[in-house]
């Protein structure tokens, strides 16, 4: 029962929240209360709105609700999300776009298990669907996998990468977000070694701490400042009896979400405030900019503490990525034993989660690679969410992607089409960058 409590405190305190503000907007939505000329009935129902909708999809995972996409046939093809590869920690999904040729270009995100589910790229997805067929890393909510499933730490993590990998074959191109970035080089080192035919043929790897050092941010201070002791003590909770999880030990969604916050709680209570206010008024819509952003932003996931305390000890703190010391199974994995896959990164100059320098650092570490095979880009204005998903992704990012793919996949350039979606993702500057690496 040890650690339980806290952690259905917090679920209590979330239950709690939500309900105050399903309270508070119903009873403030009387018919009755119309007749009444003060306007503190609706601010009530506004501020009951509100509370309710972000206490709530704390516990819901967003859907992709990928949008058709439009073809040179002028018709409208559903996106189907299938499964490719099914594992008890995370599934490789694939984006079907139904009744569409296979495309030249075959690209695999992996996506960060850092607090937020997949959806997190879901505009990354849009965005790159009409010039490749896409697959991502779909990571599970620790807290709904049962504890016979066993461990799942950066080893775990490091060999489900090289299975999906592996299922994909050699001609995939591998585009790692934030926090996977240093266990997608590794694995991508692993199979230069143990099987050289399944490498892929390109990896981009964008906004990752390959190595934490090379540029202080509040995560790398954070990460120096506290002891693995004083972690796990705080940070780490076992799942109660509410989630088929019940008794696994992790680092809870809930809890990662108040670190976010109080990263820039200012950004936050504004945002929530003028929201209020855009209700009361009645100027909000159910899919507004607002709520588009923190339907994803407060929707969090649990991570094993196997997973979270690893990353910190080791990548973080003991830098083994950094130093090309990492070892899976016992085995060193040696990072120079990659010669022919085509390497880029790419940083944003005002990232404040994995700032410019420890991204790059990748290319130092590729000591078998020639330097015609490696290539970096540095956005100077984007920020951690920019560089991935915002419109420094979509104007300038993205096109790099692609063309460097084409430029070191050993195929002929497709054509490249302009996108065509009947839905646009819009929000090119969020609030502050939910996607944090501890």
């Amino acid at each position: 029962m040890r650690f339980m409590a806290a952690y259905d405190m917090m679920e209590a305190a979330r239950n709690t929240n939500a309900w105050l503000g399903a309270t508070a907007r119903t009873m403030a939505s009387y018919p009755a209360f119309a007749l009444i000329p003060n306007p503190a009935f609706q601010w009530m129902a506004a501020w009951g709105e509100v509370t309710e909708r972000s206490f709530e999809r704390m516990i819901v995972k967003p859907d992709w609700n990928i949008p058709p996409l439009t073809g040179e046939d002028g018709r409208d093809h559903i996106v189907a999300v299938e499964t490719e590869v099914e594992r008890p920690f995370g599934d490789l999904i694939r984006f079907n776009v139904q009744g569409r040729a296979p495309m030249a270009r075959r690209i695999m995100l992996v996506a960060p298990m850092s607090g937020h589910y997949a959806t997190l790229l879901r505009s990354t997805v849009v965005s790159l669907l009409p010039d490749a067929d896409v697959y991502i890393t779909d990571w599970h909510n620790a807290r709904d996998i049962p504890v016979s499933a066993g461990k799942f730490d950066v080893e775990d993590y490091t060999l489900y990468l090289v299975d999906f990998m592996k299922a994909l074959g050699p001609d995939i191109n591998v585009i790692a977000v934030c926090q996977p970035a240093p266990l997608t080089l590794a694995a991508t080192a692993l199979l230069a070694e143990q099987d050289p035919d399944a490498q892929p043929s390109t990896l981009t790897l964008i906004g990752g701490p390959i190595d934490p050092d090379a540029a202080a941010t509040d995560v790398t201070d954070f990460g120096r400042r506290v002891t693995m002791g004083q972690l796990e003590q705080s940070m780490v909770q076992r799942v109660g009896f509410k989630y088929p999880g019940v008794g696994r030990m992790v680092y809870p969604g809930l809890l990662q979400l108040a670190s976010f916050m109080s990263m820039n709680a200012e950004t936050h209570s504004k945002a929530f405030a003028d929201q209020v206010m855009n209700v009361a008024e009645g100027t909000a819509s159910d899919h507004d900019r607002h709520n588009k952003f923190y339907d994803e932003y407060l929707a969090v996931m649990d991570m094993t503490a196997e997973f979270y305390l690893s990353t910190v000890e080791r990548i973080f703190k003991g830098l083994e990525i950094a130093q090309n010391r990492f070892t899976v199974d016992g085995h060193q994995v040696d990072i120079g034993k990659i010669t022919r896959v085509a390497v880029k990164t790419v940083e944003g100059g005002k990232d404040d989660i994995s700032a410019p320098g420890q991204c790059v650092a990748a290319l130092d570490l590729l000591t078998g690679l020639p330097d015609d095979r490696k290539a970096s880009y540095l956005e100077p204005e984007a920020g951690h969410y920019g560089i991935f998903a915002g419109g420094s992704w979509r104007r300038n990012i993205r096109p790099l992607v692609l063309d460097f793919i084409d430029a070191n996949s050993g195929k002929a350039t497709p054509k490249r089409r302009k996108p065509k979606l009947r839905a646009v993702e819009t929000a090119d500057v969020p609030p502050p960058s939910p996607n944090v690496a501890v």
